[in-house]
Order: C-alpha cells, then structure tokens, then sequence
C-alpha cells in the first residue's frame, strides 16, 4: 500500500511490488492474478448475498437487502480499519481502480437482485435495489475514508438508514 500511496497506483509497477516485498513477479503473480487485486480484494460480498437470502421475504425488497447488510456486516470480522481505509483511498484516487471496483459491484449486485428474486421481488424491483444498496455501501466507503470523524460501521449505518428511511 505504501508504494501506491507514495507514487500512486498507476504509476506502481509489479516489479516495485515484487522487490519491496522481496519476492519475485512471479510469486506476487501466484497471489495476485492483476496488480488491481491487491487493492480490490473484498471478501465481504458472498456473504452480503447470503445474508440478503435469508431475509423474511414478506418484507419489501429494500428491507430486505438493507437488513440483509446490516445482519451480514454484524456476523463477520471486524476489518482492519487502517488498512481498509487505505484500500478505499487508493481506489477513490484512481480511476481506473474505481471503474474495476465498479465492475466487481455488478456481480455482487446480480447475486443480490437474483436472492431478492427468488424472495417474490419483481425483477426491476430488485435490481433497483440492489444497485441503490450498493451505490450506499461506496458513498459510505469513500465518505469514511475521507472523513476520519466517521468510523466504518457508523458511515455504512448512516447510509443504509438514508435509504430505510424512504422504504414505502
């Protein structure tokens, strides 16, 4: 993190990456299929899908991927707040990180939209929500990450109350 903070992402190669971890390119490449992967790495949206399944289906679909996050964020480990603000600061500086992270939000937003379905939500219904849940879990990321007053868990809150709120 610290040579795509000190240069930027773009400008950090894998050789640079590879020395300063003192290995060679192709083990940085044995962990990482993409430079970007170092970054983006987030295992936290399987479980958000999941827990957005196991929602009582006669709430509304928005209900139910929120309380869905919530539950998920609840049952899983605390991050290491420092290096995931790190994370989201790089990804927020870089364009070509964001449109990657963007990329890997459509798969986690189908697998939303596909449990809210499953559930009796209408197709549209669903991916509405689904995209508007996630596009509240980035606000709250790169909010919390530019903002040292909020802590994660407060900034992720904060959002999904927003939408909660306009349930109806």
């Amino acid at each position: 993190m610290d040579l795509f903070e000190s240069q930027g992402f773009e400008e950090t190669t894998v050789t640079q990456i590879a020395a300063r971890a003192g290995v060679t390119e192709m083990t940085f490449f044995r962990h990482f299929p993409s430079k970007d992967l170092v970054v983006l790495t987030d295992p936290y949206d399987p479980a958000i899908a999941d827990s957005v399944a196991a929602q009582p289906a006669d709430a509304s679909a928005l209900i139910r991927a929120v309380h869905g996050i919530r539950r998920a964020l609840d049952e899983l480990p605390e991050p290491e707040s420092e290096l995931v603000q790190r994370r989201v600061r790089i990804i927020a500086g870089s364009a070509s990180l964001r449109a990657r992270s963007a990329e890997a939000h459509i798969a986690t937003q189908m697998r939303i939209s596909e449990q809210l379905v499953a559930g009796g939500a209408d197709v549209l219904v669903a991916r509405t929500v689904a995209a508007a849940v996630l596009a509240a879990l980035t606000a709250a990321l790169f909010e919390w990450a530019r903002d040292e007053r909020w802590t994660l868990r407060t900034a992720i809150a904060g959002a999904l109350d927003a939408l909660e709120s306009h349930d109806g």
